[in-house]
């Protein structure tokens, strides 16, 4: 998922863990559609607990806000892992340095009235109070006007989660696991897209349909292991799709933090400040007692950067902990294992070398699945016929395998993503996770990976990186949209037919403020 279950300890798919409050779901940002200025919207959203429109005040929300000039990359004829070390060095550097970030902190008291701060940004400091459920405008000491609506959402995130968690044959998904048991988590099965002949663990089963859906069994003794050596056909010939295109959070709601900000507030220099990077946090109160598994020192002691993150804390801060961080898709969730102590946000670039290998680690379970479909897979999986389980202790090894992966651009579909003639570079994964922010760029739409609208189905574009950008595929080539395409599927040898994931929400966006749906 983009960023639901994430991190383990509030991760409600394990058997003994309840949804929390502190689980982050979602963060989008993009340029408003507004004519009067230019402005950026900003919405977090997190679990609806204890309902929609109801927060716990045991929380805290922050949204860290870094606007900057469009970043020199490292050149494409490049692609070395020393020039990508100086780039996540270069982030460090950045990041690191900032001795006090922009930010929106957010709680709300037991009468649902929010006490939201703004510190640190060029329109000034200030404090607002704002009742939950209810949009107002509230305006900055510079006179910027700030249009704000905290309470419950429809959850704008749209995919199979089911079909996900098979793809990476998640045990917790499909059987009562808790969450101590750590080897049982993603088996040591091959990744894959397409249905593994004889993985009885994870495959649809027709007399148990449900399977996975919200029904879960009990989890065999073993052997939790697969030992075929081909993709599942059925009579005529077709692979079986992991995925059944169904929207596993239809009918769900969200509490959300939603905010359209004009870029004046945000930078002195909106001219020159064209990407707004923005990642969000949540904190629990620590006299709560909530979320044991996590310590009450709310920085992991086990990162590089955990001392000098503590030295910033401020008086309110220093009574909570840090739970979750959200800023990419999947960067959480699918690239860091939802692991407690890699909940970093901005300051992910000590994961480098462990994001290099997970693509790799993807690379050998996606990469032949792509190829049996007839598609160009980028990963450079030896032709292998089936999906490989192989996994790497370092970076330096993985990196031949994943390197192309890594720096491809990552073509669109067309040229509506831009909203103006500057020459905007296509992105790369390794500048897309590295830092975990929503990098919106505001001479685009701000659609994913130049931020991140309600409407893109990241779940599958995600996907389209393990296509090679640059094979001839019909007359448009591939693009991030590629796997999206319903005609695609109509002539693929697979059953079902259907793109991976929905083409749209349970409930349509709305067109204005504060454009998540209204709650179910």
């Amino acid at each position: 998922m983009a960023d639901h279950n994430d991190p383990n300890s509030v991760n409600s798919i394990f058997s003994d863990v309840d949804m929390s409050a502190a689980d982050v779901y979602d963060m989008f940002g993009y340029p408003s559609d507004a004519t009067d200025e230019e402005k950026v919207v900003l919405a977090l959203t997190f679990a609806a607990v204890p309902e929609a429109g109801v927060f716990d005040t045991d929380m805290l929300y922050r949204l860290q806000v870094n606007p900057h000039a469009r970043s020199v990359r490292p050149a494409a004829e490049d692609w070395s892992l020393a020039a990508l070390t100086r780039y996540f060095d270069a982030m460090k550097d950045h990041y690191l340095g900032q001795r006090d970030a922009a930010e929106i902190r957010v709680t709300v008291d037991e009468a649902g009235t929010a006490t939201v701060r703004f510190t640190g940004f060029p329109g000034g400091d200030f404090t607002e109070w704002v009742p939950t459920n209810e949009v107002t405008t509230v305006r900055a000491p510079s006179g910027a006007e700030i249009t704000a609506y905290l309470g419950g959402r429809d959850d704008a995130f749209f995919n199979d989660l089911t079909g996900f968690f098979r793809s990476i044959n998640y045990a917790p998904q499909f059987y009562e696991v808790p969450q101590a048991r750590q080897d049982v988590r993603e088996l040591a099965i091959p990744k894959t897209l397409l249905e593994l002949d004889g993985n009885t663990l994870f495959n649809v089963n027709p007399d148990l349909p449900e399977h996975g859906r919200g029904v879960k069994l009990d989890l065999p003794e073993g052997p939790l292991t697969w030992e075929g050596d081909s993709f599942a056909k059925d009579a005529d010939g077709n692979y079986r799709f992991v995925y059944s295109g169904e929207d596993a959070q239809a009918g769900i709601n969200v509490n959300a933090i939603v905010l359209e900000v004009p870029l004046r507030f945000l930078t002195a220099h909106p001219e020159e400040d064209r990407v707004v990077n923005v990642w969000g946090e949540s904190w629990v109160r620590k006299a709560a007692a909530k979320i044991e598994t996590i310590p009450d020192d709310p920085l992991w002691t086990d990162n590089p950067v955990a001392l000098l993150r503590r030295r910033r804390l401020d008086d309110e801060l220093r009574q909570y902990k840090l739970v979750d961080t959200v800023g990419q898709p999947f960067a959480d969730a699918g690239l860091s294992e939802r692991e407690d102590n890699r909940q970093l946000g901005a300051n992910n670039f000590w994961l480098a070398p462990v994001f290099v290998r997970r693509l790799a680690h993807l690379g050998w379970g996606f990469g032949p699945s792509v190829t049996a479909l007839g598609l160009a897979s980028v990963f450079d999986h030896d032709g292998a016929p089936v999906s490989v389980h192989k996994t790497y202790s370092t970076a330096a090894a993985a990196f031949p395998r994943s390197r192309k992966l890594i720096f491809q651009e990552l073509r669109m579909p067309d040229e509506s993503w831009k909203r103006s003639n500057v020459d905007i570079p296509l992105r790369r994964p390794f500048e897309i996770f590295i830092p975990n922010v929503c990098g919106i760029d505001m001479d685009t739409t701000g659609t994913w990976p130049f931020g991140r609208r309600p409407e893109d189905q990241v779940a599958t574009r995600f996907l389209s990186m393990f296509l090679d950008m640059a094979a001839p595929l019909g007359p448009g080539g591939y693009s991030v949209e590629t796997l999206n395409d319903q005609s695609l599927w109509d002539a693929a040898p697979i059953t079902p037919k259907t793109p991976p994931n929905p083409l749209a929400n349970d409930k349509p966006f709305l067109t204005t403020f504060p454009y998540l749906a209204e709650p179910w």
